[in-house]
Parts: C-alpha cells; sequence; structure tokens
C-alpha cells in the first residue's frame, strides 16, 4: 500500500516519548480529510468482503479508522480499553509490557460468537497490546478475526507480526 500521500503527511518525532525512538504520529493523518479519506477507503477495499460484523478499536487511536470504516462497512464498533473507563461488566485481559503489565477490557456483552472481528489499531510494533487485545478477542470464540494497522514497524528489528499465528491475516495501510 504505501501510499504516498499518507507517507507525506504522517509526522516523525524523534526521541519521543524516550530517546532512542521515532515516534510515528497518525494525528497528522487523522487531520487531513484527504488523508482520512485515503486510509477509509484503502480499509475498505480491503475488507468490504470478509463479513467483517464488528470493528474493536483499541485504545484509543484505534477508535478513529475504526469508527470511520464501521460506518462504512455497516459494522459495529467495539471499544477495547483500559480497566475503569467501560461502566458495564467486561472481560480482561492482563499482558507484559517493556516496564511492567497492563491491562485491557472489553464490555462482557459487546462480541458473540456469530461475530466476524476486526481488531484495529494504529501501529504494529512490538506487538504487545495487540497480542492481549487478540487474546482478549478469542475469548468470545467468534467465526474470524483479522488485524488491520496503520502502521507497522517493518525497519526497526520490532518484528510484531511475530506475535501472532501465521494463519492471523494481519494487514498495514503503511510499512515504515
Amino acid at each position: 500500500m504505501n501510499n504516498k500521500i499518507l507517507l507525506d503527511n504522517l509526522r516523525c518525532i524523534p526521541d519521543f516519548p524516550e530517546k532512542g525512538i521515532n515516534f510515528r504520529d497518525v494525528t497528522t493523518l487523522f487531520k487531513n480529510a484527504e488523508c482520512l479519506r485515503i486510509m477509509e477507503d484503502e480499509l475498505y477495499d480491503i475488507y468490504k468482503d470478509k463479513g467483517i460484523t464488528k470493528i474493536v478499536g483499541i485504545e484509543s487511536r484505534g477508535f478513529v479508522m475504526a469508527s470511520a470504516l464501521a460506518v462504512k462497512l455497516g459494522a459495529g464498533v467495539v471499544l477495547c480499553r483500559k480497566p475503569g473507563k467501560l461502566p458495564a461488566e467486561t472481560v480482561q485481559e492482563s499482558y507484559t509490557k517493556e516496564y511492567g503489565t497492563d491491562t485491557i477490557e472489553i464490555h462482557k456483552d459487546a462480541i458473540s460468537s456469530d461475530d466476524v472481528i476486526l481488531l484495529h489499531d494504529d501501529l504494529l510494533a512490538t506487538g504487545g497490546t495487540m497480542k492481549a487485545a487478540y487474546d482478549l478477542v478469542k475469548k468470545f470464540n467468534p467465526k474470524k478475526i483479522y488485524m488491520n494497522f496503520i502502521i507497522e514497524l517493518v525497519n526497526e528489528g520490532l518484528n510484531g507480526r511475530e506475535a501472532f499465528d501465521k494463519e492471523t491475516e494481519i494487514t498495514a495501510l503503511l510499512e515504515v
């Protein structure tokens, strides 16, 4: 994919949030109407024939395109959030990060075994957060799970795809 307009509008912030990290800032894509349209169209082309019934957006940048695409696909949106942010009963998954552990959760009644799920987040780096989201969604036994990112870091030795089974269909709009 690697649309030139998207690449040209993607901001890179060196040494954020810590020295040695080149932060890819998708907010520059979100604020640009043409970039939003391009991302929505490209995602729609990928998933229009997959039978997606729900898109799980990962907190918080994943909410943006999950919502836009869900409208176009006629699917629902499920929020995957940090603990204490969802008001009803939840199912949780904890995972290890470089500097400790974290937990994400989804409402207990958000997904059924009849659903075809698209997990969406802004960036695939190490894969830790998405792996936790994937494991969490698997607890609901949906028919199928797809995975998408706006950006996949492929040249930084993080190997995020290795966190997932080879059968897992993973797409990214941009590879940097």
